[in-house]
């Protein structure tokens, strides 16, 4: 039977949001199909890999591999990556929160040659449709298969800063959270080597790191898929019909707010996940001061990005400038 592998990268704060994600997928595979779905991790306790694999199936099963056992598959190891990689702002997801599992995706291809393709996912989503489907897109010889980042399209800042900061336009800058990965294209380029090659010498300011390294370097070597495998809540837009993946990025978060748009199917799928009571005390928890915390924290990216835009050396400057190579130039 086919095997399909999903990746997701988490540490432990993520854990229950990933028991929800993989129980949507569970319920939705075709059983056509054997998953394995490998979830590389920091920092998570055994409780937590005991508590998530309660939700295995005959169909699915899952592998739990710590950060620090692939470090040791890789070049240099952890210490060559973490004297790259430290905690500063331009390292941080949403640019409040430091987690080098942000960079796992990057060395996925490396880490598992015995893949040809791979999916990854993020951990703030819930899969509707089946994923098998998504899977079976031929990617022919592109890099990856990936969705349009539509959650900053209203804002002009970010506009100005995918434009002039990254330099892929609105039109072709994607979302890093929800991959179809060309494995054994993404190992011939040495995606990883050279996001660290690049990471090493720029040190590029950024507000979504792994992503504005991903849609710089592979830029002009990425099919675009159904957007419905990446629908993300937008208060500024309607509802996307027959939705078959939905995205939380950012701050759209069920388990934080109220009024969030499919925030009906995030609940339909935590409920037996495991983490039900755990979620909703999490949420009830949420104070106004998080709340707060978080608008200034967005303020705070789209201000970073307009300066970006106007920086000299950004990706923009560098790659199109032609003082650095794209993966397949």
């Amino acid at each position: 039977m086919k095997e399909i592998p999903v990746f997701f990268t988490i540490d432990e704060n993520y854990a229950p949001y990933l028991a929800v994600a993989i129980n949507s997928i569970i319920k939705n595979a075709s059983r056509d199909y054997q998953y394995r779905i490998i979830v590389l991790h920091q920092d998570v306790t055994d409780e937590t890999v005991q508590k998530i694999r309660k939700l295995e199936t005959d169909w699915v099963k899952m592998e739990f591999i710590p950060m620090q056992q692939c470090y040791e598959q890789l070049w240099g190891g952890a210490e060559r990556i973490d004297s790259q990689i430290t905690d500063h702002i331009s390292n941080r997801l949403r640019a409040d929160y430091f987690t080098m599992t942000i960079y796992f995706r990057l060395f996925i291809p490396d880490l598992f040659p015995q893949y040809d393709k791979g999916i990854y996912l993020d951990s703030d989503i819930v899969v509707l449709g089946d994923i098998s489907e998504m899977y079976n897109i031929d990617l022919g010889d592109n890099l990856l298969g990936v969705c349009l980042d539509l959650s900053i399209h209203d804002t002009s800042e970010l506009v100005h800063y995918i434009t002039d900061g990254v330099g892929v336009g609105k039109e072709n800058y994607f979302n890093s959270g929800i991959l179809l990965m060309n494995l054994k294209r993404l190992r011939e380029v040495r995606l990883g080597e050279r996001f660290l090659e690049v990471h090493k010498k720029w040190h590029f300011d950024c507000i979504a790191p792994d992503q504005d390294y991903l849609n710089a370097l592979c830029f002009g070597h990425v099919m675009k898929i159904d957007p419905r495998w990446d629908t993300m809540p937008n208060r500024k837009q309607p509802e996307i019909r027959n939705p078959l993946l939905i995205h939380y990025n950012l701050f759209e978060k069920p388990w934080m707010y109220d009024g969030i748009q499919y925030s009906e199917y995030f609940w339909d799928y935590a409920y037996d996940s495991g983490y039900w009571d755990w979620l909703l005390e999490f949420k009830s928890k949420y104070s106004k001061e998080q709340q707060q915390a978080d608008m200034e924290c967005l303020a705070n990216l789209v201000a970073r990005g307009e300066m970006i835009a106007s920086a000299p050396d950004n990706f923009r400057e560098v790659f199109n400038g032609g003082k650095e190579k794209r993966l397949c130039d």
